[in-house]
């Protein structure tokens, strides 16, 4: 963070909690009234919207000192959500409480500061979410593991996260409303690398470890409430029940079905656990999505795309996806082996816009990153100086997905990545909806004659190698 802006901005909070205070000393038992406000750095745009479980409760314009803040009559306490095109970050207000931040729209979450009165339970929360983003940037290779190392990595970490949560619950006293949230960020970033590590080992690594892993290696499974009203908008929450239902929707024997028979019936598997095991109608539509998404995005088999559609249209009740959902199947479609690829606009690092189609003419892999997974970011690059080292017959080019251009090209200037070609897409909404992008971890091979050969692969599959044969 900037020390200047954010010496200024403590001044100024601490000049308004102080008239706060002052004005507002003891809260009776019926007022329900909560202040919100704070600064933007390098504004995106001239507003801060204010939501409740998605929807927005109040459009908060910036002042010309780009600071924004407002009174709520009455707040019910809970978790809500502050955003600034395109990031969002969550907020906790109890009752009364009077809370500032501050937002470098450059640095997002690394530059979130709350002060005022129910800050500190809002930092913890920001700062355990910026520990297990670190967390698990780090986790590539400790999915490689084998089971007793694997095992104690995360298990140590967990230890003293939980350290670090017990401190500050004791310090801080928070509510008992806000520890299922605190407990959860703890928790759940915990139990879903249990969920994923089968998975991803036997990704990245061939190997099977299922019949290795410890007998009481799921037990934490029977504690939780999947169903749980005050969490099924968060995400630290979600993202776990999407690990653990691909895990448990996994079809372990086999061998009689062809991978895109089997895809199709792990991804109806996981609609019917679904459908079993939750049954908050809000919660169970997210999943049911998250799902749909997923497998729309690797099977391409339009027979079997139907057959998934059903059953999804069977249990979802979210009328507003189920059109994104089709979109997104259509797009699908054009991505077909054989097919040119649809253009798009590219920026080059001198800022020049570029078609796709004047690129895109011989043997191509084009992969994807952001700044905002960074390890991928190197990893990639890694991986794909090997493979142009064994197959200099293709050209590779790297897609960065972020708005900013200078950030994008300052990243680019502190690496040396030879023979890997760098644009960043113009316009994002237009990729993802042409070329179908909703993931970061998406490989698109073109054959010599700039067809897709496969648009639906990732650098790190065992087997990917075989695409450029």
């Amino acid at each position: 963070m900037n020390v200047p802006k954010a010496l200024t901005f403590l001044l100024f909070s601490s000049t308004v909690i102080s008239m706060l205070s002052s004005c507002n000393q003891v809260f009776k038992d019926d007022n329900y009234s909560a202040y919100f406000g704070g600064e933007v750095t390098n504004p995106t745009n001239p507003y801060v919207f204010f939501c409740k479980d998605g929807e927005v409760i109040d459009t908060i314009a910036l002042k010309k000192d780009n600071t924004f803040f407002i009174k709520f009559d009455s707040l019910s306490p809970g978790l809500y959500t502050f955003r600034h095109e395109p990031e969002y970050q969550y907020v906790y207000f109890d009752k009364n409480d009077s809370i500032m931040v501050h937002i470098n729209s450059k640095d997002f979450d690394e530059s979130i500061v709350f002060c005022g009165k129910g800050d500190e339970k809002n930092n913890f929360l920001m700062e355990m979410y910026l520990k297990n983003e670190a967390d698990r940037e780090k986790m590539f290779d400790v999915f490689d593991y084998d089971v007793p190392k694997f095992k104690a990595n995360v298990d140590s970490t967990y230890k003293a996260d939980k350290k670090f949560y017990t401190f500050h619950k004791e310090e801080i006293k928070w509510s008992k409303d806000f520890d299922l949230y605190a407990k959860a960020v703890l928790d759940f970033n915990y139990y879903s690398k249990k969920e994923l590590y089968p998975m991803y080992h036997k990704f990245r690594t061939g190997e099977d470890i299922t019949a290795k892993l410890p007998k009481n290696y799921y037990s934490f499974r029977k504690d939780i409430d999947f169903n749980s009203e005050k969490l099924s908008g968060f995400s630290p929450f979600v993202m776990y029940l999407s690990h653990m239902l691909n895990n448990v929707g996994d079809i372990k024997y086999h061998n009689h079905y062809t991978d895109v028979d089997l895809s199709l019936k792990m991804n109806i598997n996981k609609l019917n656990i679904t459908d079993t095991l939750i049954k908050n109608e809000k919660l169970k539509n997210v999943i049911l999505n998250k799902i749909a998404f997923t497998y729309l995005l690797e099977d391409q088999n339009m027979i079997n795309n139907k057959k998934f559609l059903d059953t999804y249209h069977k249990y979802s009740t979210d009328k507003s996806s189920k059109n994104e959902i089709l979109k997104i199947g259509n797009a699908i479609q054009l991505l077909k082996t054989g097919n040119a690829i649809p253009e798009v606009n590219l920026m080059d690092p001198a800022g020049k816009m570029v078609s796709s189609a004047s690129l895109l003419k011989d043997k191509t892999v084009l992969f994807f990153w952001t700044e905002n997974a960074s390890s991928h970011f190197a990893a990639a690059h890694k991986k794909v100086l090997e493979f142009k080292s064994k197959h200099p017959d293709y050209q590779f080019i790297a897609v960065n997905l972020d708005e900013n251009q200078e950030k994008w090209t300052n990243i680019l200037s502190k690496f040396n990545f030879n023979g890997i070609r760098e644009y960043r897409c113009a316009n994002f909404e237009d990729l993802r909806s042409k070329w179908a992008i909703t993931k970061v971890h998406r490989t698109i091979v073109l054959n010599k004659n700039g067809q897709i050969k496969n648009a639906f692969t990732n650098l790190f599959d065992v087997s990917f190698e075989d695409n450029l044969k």
